[in-house]
């Protein structure tokens, strides 16, 4: 228990002191942001502090903080460390810089942003991997998201496409994502996600009472061995591919330049961007907690360790039964309004590369149809092949802690400019370049070539991009001045 409240303590502490050094390094400004000065109705509408702390938390914690939770604790105590330490130093500099940097560009997408800072030839490897991110994202969401909503409100346990029940709940979350993308952010988005925030809030603070009034069984880190994981997975690059939000995930980064259309005021960037990562963190602790105390009393069965399956474990064991269904609503919450904002910022991103005015319905209906085609596809494909969730999965936390490294390297350009202190973004952009190579090269999914051979490779990829870094984006455009 110790070591959990210790993971508290850091987090509180980074927050309240890294998120205002980070402010001060990238220095705000009283200056109109383009929610007010663009103001389409559509993407660009003004927005309160509070509703869009609230839009910009369901946006990022998709399923992420509490299945990456699961997941990462079964490297044992040490991940209620890892994972403030990553979001203080890590996600919410991600997060903010992502978010701030688009609003000073006029709620320019992460990929303009990589345009602009980093040049055009990584614009067009990131636009097609952002792309390919969003649709998987989207994708998985629509089914995960199904499935609960089919086993815990209608008993189901076929979630084939030969169940009519499953297929139905499918279809209507698929209908209910097209209409979030196509309609303005204030209609749908900003007027459901306040009461989707608050039942997402109830529902952690339900289990992490649960903890105080049933007790819980936590364990405290050993440094004789800080990794326990049961498969041998090792922390290096596992963990770090395995919890991603919460800790960082590159996704945000096109979530935050949805906000950066609606935020009101350069100042409210620190609770929105910043706080709002280190909220979703606070949520991936508590979920990663409770996995702890109902694995070491083996109220998991094997095959389920790890699986969305646990959530309702936790939730039964913390959370009176009359209650339940609280958490199951707020579990289910996370993809949804995940899924629907990961399509609207694919609208978005599509929209600026092919100069298509987003105000205009049917330049919106050009862009939604055509990916709603790919979505019912890659749904199809994956309900009728087994395993193919978790090799989707895998690949989306590959491409998701891989285009964090892009928004790292842009706020590192523009902050060495400024003369500011790049090393806060350029440190972790090369850790993750480190970590995102040396995991295709080990992985199965991958290369799958020999870890110490991968570690190395990776290494050198490292040394590689410091240097060109340096001679191409930073010292070079600063002799260009």
């Amino acid at each position: 228990m110790i070591t959990f409240l210790i993971g508290l303590l850091i987090l509180f502490i980074g927050y309240i002191f890294y998120s205002r050094y980070t402010e001060s390094q990238f220095g705000i400004t009283d200056n109109e942001t383009p929610a007010k000065l663009i103001n389409d109705g559509v993407d660009f509408v003004p927005l309160s502090e509070k509703k869009n702390m609230l839009i910009h938390l369901l946006n990022i914690a998709g399923l992420g903080p509490i299945l990456g939770a699961i997941q990462g604790i079964l490297f044992g105590p040490v991940a209620f460390i890892l994972i403030p330490l990553g979001c203080v130093f890590m996600g919410g500099v991600h997060d903010y810089f992502s978010g701030m940097l688009s609003v000073r560009n006029n709620g320019a997408q992460i990929t303009e942003l990589i345009k602009k800072y980093l040049g055009n030839f990584q614009y067009k490897f990131f636009i097609a991997v952002v792309a390919i991110m969003l649709l998987l994202l989207a994708s998985v969401f629509v089914y995960t998201a199904g499935d609960l909503m089919a086993e815990r409100f209608f008993a189901q346990t076929d979630f084939s496409l030969d169940n009519p029940v499953a297929v139905s709940i499918y279809i209507a979350i698929a209908l209910y994502y097209i209409l979030a993308t196509l309609f303005p952010i204030d209609k749908i988005i900003g007027r459901f996600y306040p009461f989707f925030g608050a039942l997402l809030l109830t529902g952690t603070g339900l289990v992490l009472i649960g903890f105080f009034t049933h007790g819980i069984h936590l364990e405290n880190i050993d440094f004789g061995q800080l990794n326990q994981h049961p498969m041998k997975q090792h922390i290096i690059p596992m963990f770090f591919m395995t919890v991603s939000c919460g800790l960082l995930s590159g996704f945000h980064a096109t979530q935050s330049t949805i906000i950066s259309r609606t935020i009101e005021s350069e100042k409210a960037g620190r609770h929105v961007f910043y706080g709002m990562m280190c909220l979703e963190s606070l949520i991936a602790m508590i979920w990663a907690a409770g996995a702890m105390h109902v694995y070491s009393l083996n109220l998991v069965p094997e095959t389920m360790v790890g699986t969305v399956n646990v959530i309702n474990h936790i939730a039964d064991v913390f959370v009176l039964p009359v209650l339940t269904f609280v958490v199951t609503i707020a579990v289910v919450v996370l993809p949804i309004t995940s899924g629907d904002t990961a399509l609207r910022g694919l609208r978005m991103i599509l929209g600026e590369a092919f100069n298509l005015n987003q105000k205009e319905i049917k330049n919106r209906l050009m862009i939604i149809v055509p990916i709603a085609v790919l979505i019912i596809s890659i749904i199809l494909w994956a309900k009728t092949n087994d395993g193919s969730f978790t090799l989707v999965w895998r690949y989306f936390n590959f491409v998701n802690q891989l285009i964090a490294v892009p928004t790292f390297l842009y706020a590192s350009v523009y902050l060495y400019k400024r003369g500011k202190n790049y090393l806060m973004t350029l440190i972790p952009g090369m850790f993750y370049i480190f970590i995102t190579t040396f995991f295709i090269l080990n992985s199965k999914i991958g290369f799958h070539l020999n870890y110490d051979l991968s570690k190395i490779m990776a290494l050198v990829v490292v040394v590689v991009s410091l240097i060109a870094m340096y001679k191409y984006k930073l010292v070079k455009d600063d002799a260009d001045r």
